[in-house]
């Protein structure tokens, strides 16, 4: 880990502890090397930050091109391991990034449904996700985060402490056997699946 990523892993760490109570259930499953593909749900802005807290090993992150826009933080995205997407259309050139990070073996979090639910609501996964599975055939990781929307929603900004909650599924591998076929019919079908497995994991009390 550079030293930006270092500060802001364990700064960001301590502020979920102490702010959110964050749990992370299953945090062993995620493997510790090798290139992969983290799936999650997303709530709020707080997501990919609380993903990268949820590991031991450091990963990269999609981020609106917006965002490196913003005064400060901006510039420090990029040592942050944020790949900046545009929103306004398919950015080829976003996914060919990640496509190359996770070859390199390195790990990257990838929300399926695209963009923050509404309502808290998981919604239909985007056939993006199984197109970077298509072409890397690396494992894939479901998790679905608990109370991030009721922290931070979208509609708001306004921020509230309450419990937050990362449940980390089962590694889930796939071979070309499962892209057969029409190939935006296999992308959105793998998607599909993998958005099964992230809804099927369940808070614990």
């Amino acid at each position: 880990m550079g030293l930006a990523y270092q500060v802001c892993y364990y700064l960001s760490r301590a502020v979920a502890n102490i702010c959110f109570d964050l749990r992370v259930i299953g945090r062993d499953k995620i493997p510790t090397s090798g290139g992969l593909l983290l799936a999650m749900n997303h709530q709020s802005f707080l997501d990919p930050p609380l993903a990268g807290i949820a590991c031991d090993r450091e990963i990269f992150f999609l981020a609106r091109k917006s965002l490196l826009e913003w005064p400060v933080l901006g510039k420090l995205f990029p040592k942050l391991n944020v790949i900046p997407y545009d929103q306004t259309g398919a950015d080829t050139s976003a996914i060919k990034a990640v496509i190359r990070v996770v070859r390199e073996e390195n790990a990257t979090v990838i929300f399926p449904e695209g963009t923050r639910s509404k309502d808290g609501r998981l919604q239909d996964a985007q056939a993006g996700l199984g197109m970077i599975v298509a072409k890397t055939l690396v494992p894939v990781v479901p998790l679905r985060i608990f109370g991030a929307y009721e922290a931070f929603p979208r509609h708001t900004k306004r921020l509230e402490f309450s419990a937050i909650t990362i449940v980390v599924g089962d590694v889930l591998k796939f071979t070309a056997a499962d892209f057969e076929g029409d190939s935006k019919t296999a992308y959105k079908r793998v998607s599909d699946l993998v958005m099964d497995r992230i809804s099927a994991l369940k808070c614990p009390e």
